[in-house]
């Protein structure tokens, strides 16, 4: 599959687990904007079948370099950003892990079942972000222990393998100048922002101001039933120029570790 193949089939199944991203695409469309995508972020679990390194293969293969890494102590993640090495409009890509072994031995054993359960060959392929949940039926009460220790770790155990959210560049925009009149516009046509933090996190100081809407909830059949869980969410990114006269590329863990709560079913009322 050549590179936009895979990302308008990224997009096709990011947008089909978040009704919001069109939702939002299309009010901007009637704005008479066009949406550039500022980057795109993956989770996935630390086991080496499923690391950062194999999430990161295909995008390696496209040309894309790794720029940085990031510390979640907190949440317990660990996260790399990678950037097109010769295509500067091409989205980056910000990919974390869960750090399972700073969970308990519940946890870690939860996760490593999961994966010992699924056909070894399917972590080998480099389409694997494309593959969603590749395990079997999940267990709400699974899903809820999980959910006690990380909402990270329950969100991935129902999501599987997916694009968490794509972002609107919001410095290509031309009738919204800054992420304060875009929040606005989104609120008052019915959206929730992520007001984790503030609804905007990071400052022009920092070079970057970031803010998104809360994660659709979406029907998912678990063992007990159907039940209603958080799926994805469409992020918004406004970079400033740092003093040698560039746009600033990279991601800030204090902003980035609140924009991860955006999936988080408290938040939700849940």
């Amino acid at each position: 599959m050549n590179s936009t193949l895979f990302f308008e089939e990224l997009w096709k199944q990011y947008a089909h687990k978040t009704p919001s991203a069109n939702k939002v695409k299309s009010l901007l469309a009637g704005e008479n904007e066009t949406i550039f995508n500022d980057h795109i972020a993956i989770r996935t679990f630390d086991d080496p079948r499923t690391n950062i390194s194999v999430i990161a293969k295909p995008f390696l293969a496209m040309g894309y370099k790794e720029i940085n890494e990031y510390h979640f102590e907190a949440k317990k993640l660990y996260a790399k950003h990678y950037e097109h090495a010769d295509n500067p409009d091409a989205p980056k890509i910000f990919i974390s892990q869960l750090l399972s072994h700073h969970f308990t031995e519940q946890l870690q054993k939860t996760v490593k079942e999961l994966l010992d359960n699924v056909e070894s060959t399917i972590f080998d392929q480099d389409d694997l972000i494309l593959k969603g949940r590749v395990w079997e039926t999940p267990s709400y009460e699974t899903y809820k222990n999980l959910q006690q220790e990380s909402e990270y770790a329950a969100w991935m155990y129902v999501n599987g393998f997916c694009s968490n959210h794509f972002t609107v560049d919001v410095n290509k925009l031309n009738n919204f100048k800054n992420l304060t009149s875009l929040n606005s516009f989104l609120k008052k046509n019915g959206f929730v922002l992520n007001s984790s933090g503030g609804e905007i996190k990071g400052t022009p100081s920092q070079f970057l101001e970031q803010s998104s809407i809360l994660a659709d909830k979406i029907e998912i059949e678990f063992i007990e039933g159907i039940k209603e869980v958080t799926s994805c969410y469409y992020e918004f990114a406004f970079r400033h120029k740092q003093e040698n006269g560039q746009l600033f590329t990279g991601f800030i863990a204090n902003s980035a570790d609140k924009i991860f709560e955006s999936t988080d079913m408290k938040l939700q009322g849940a």
